[in-house]
């Protein structure tokens, strides 16, 4: 007989603090500029995570609408980003970022 395990929200919550845990440790740990945005990126979505699954199981729509906006500013993150790890890499051809000691005046 199968029986299947039902999702509760203390699941989504372990996994939000995994998620979170995960992206704190690749920020801190990372050299690269690259590195640190994928760590931002992955704690906001450790985010979106806890605002969908309060949502779910608090029965209201807040959470979602919230999510949608964190996604929509995580995306706008990562254009100016990225712009700025190109103007980063054009100006010293390395994307370290214990490199950037080098730009100040």
């Amino acid at each position: 007989m199968l029986v299947l395990a039902t999702v509760g929200l203390t699941h989504y919550l372990v996994l939000a603090a995994a998620v979170f845990c995960i992206g704190v440790w690749v920020m801190v740990t990372k050299r690269n500029a690259i590195g640190v945005l994928i760590g931002v990126e992955l704690v906001l979505n450790a985010s979106n995570i806890n605002l969908v699954a309060m949502s779910r199981y608090l029965h209201g729509i807040d959470g979602q609408v919230v999510a949608l906006f964190v996604i929509v500013l995580a995306a706008a993150e990562a254009a100016i980003a990225v712009a700025i790890v190109m103007n980063f890499y054009r100006n010293l051809a390395t994307v370290d970022v214990d490199r950037g000691t080098s730009l100040k005046n």
